[in-house]
């Protein structure tokens, strides 16, 4: 449903209990952030760094899952910031959250070492892959026009303290890669899980946590199916995630 604004859409998360404004021509959220959020395990009255924030899905639905964290949201676009400004006030979360803008390459206004927690859902299209608007705000939100995975992982051992969590989203495709950039930074991966569309579908996406000089033991958790079955109805998990039930 649009606004008086007409370029803006007031949409829900959780079966309404969160308001999420976006631009209806611009980056928009997918499940990816949901799953994010979901994923990362939130703990009480701790310091979490939404990292390339976009709109600020995955951040605004971990301060409504863990209401004692603080969120600090680092996004490079204006037109991002604005909306994660406004998102923030639309959900009443003004007391534990900050936007910092700011380029995961140049790091400005983030401190080292001083999260306890990193989220983030980098952009997944290559350099040059693709026909795009290279000056559109979707294009640089999902292609690395604007910094590259090693970039958006550099800025996360940055800013995570020492023993303490990074989690990311990203294709399955390039799990090898993820991993052994999440290495070079001395994020050792402690926990695994693969998403597929449907059961018996090769996996899409991967959700990985990863501790900041932590040891070499890594957990792999059941895969995800986000449908019952090809062109089916969301699985219960997943229903579930999204607040459907």
């Amino acid at each position: 449903m649009a606004d008086d604004f007409g370029d803006i859409t007031h949409d829900t998360l959780l079966g309404g209990r969160l308001i999420c404004c976006q631009h209806r021509q611009g980056y928009r959220f997918s499940i990816d952030a949901i799953l994010l959020a979901r994923f990362s395990l939130l703990r009480p009255d701790t310091s979490v760094l939404d990292l390339g924030a976009g709109s600020g899905v995955v951040g605004i639905l971990a301060a409504f899952l863990q209401p004692s964290i603080s969120l600090t949201f680092y996004e490079l676009q204006p037109s991002l910031v604005a909306l994660i400004r406004r998102n923030i006030t639309e959900n009443n979360l003004m007391s534990r959250c900050i936007v910092v803008p700011g380029d995961v390459r140049q790091r400005q206004g983030l401190q080292p070492e001083s999260m306890d927690l990193v989220v983030c859902n980098p952009p997944y299209g290559k350099l040059h892959s693709g026909r795009l608007n290279p000056g559109s705000e979707q294009a640089i939100a999902r292609h690395e026009l604007q910094g590259t995975l090693v970039d958006f992982v550099q800025c996360a051992a940055f800013s995570v303290k020492n023993k303490s969590r990074v989690a990311f989203v990203y294709p399955a495709r390039r799990l090898p890669f993820l991993l052994s950039t999440l290495q070079q930074f001395r994020l050792q991966p402690k926990r695994l899980r693969l998403v597929h569309s449907y059961p018996g579908s090769v996996a899409k996406l991967l959700l990985v946590e990863a501790v900041k000089n932590g040891g070499e033991e890594l957990e792999v958790l059941p895969p995800l199916f986000i449908y019952q079955q090809k062109d089916g109805e969301y699985n219960e998990e997943t229903a579930e995630m999204l607040g459907l039930f």
